[in-house]
């Protein structure tokens, strides 16, 4: 059985995508950042545009800064942000 993840978009791109956030099933039960982006990707147009976009996209999970290797499980809670910057 799988279940879902929920998924937030902050600053430049939660405004390019014109959302702040949505809800996905997963396909399995256990799965890496990298292969869910790709298959949001190949639905979601604007997600893709701004994927492109912006290659060096972070992700936290469960609000931990995360890889997209790392694998994600139903109930987690994903969170996309651009890089950083600090002076």
């Amino acid at each position: 059985m799988t279940g879902s993840v929920n998924i937030l978009y902050f600053a430049a791109l939660r405004e390019q995508l014109g959302r702040e956030g949505q809800q996905v099933t997963l396909p399995s039960n256990s799965v890496p950042v990298a292969a869910l982006v790709q298959e949001l990707r190949l639905h979601d147009a604007k997600l893709d545009e701004v994927f492109a976009a912006m290659p060096r996209i972070r992700v936290a999970i469960n609000q931990k800064l995360g890889g997209f290797d790392t694998c994600v499980q139903p109930g987690d809670e994903l969170a996309f942000f651009p890089p950083m910057t600090g002076g």
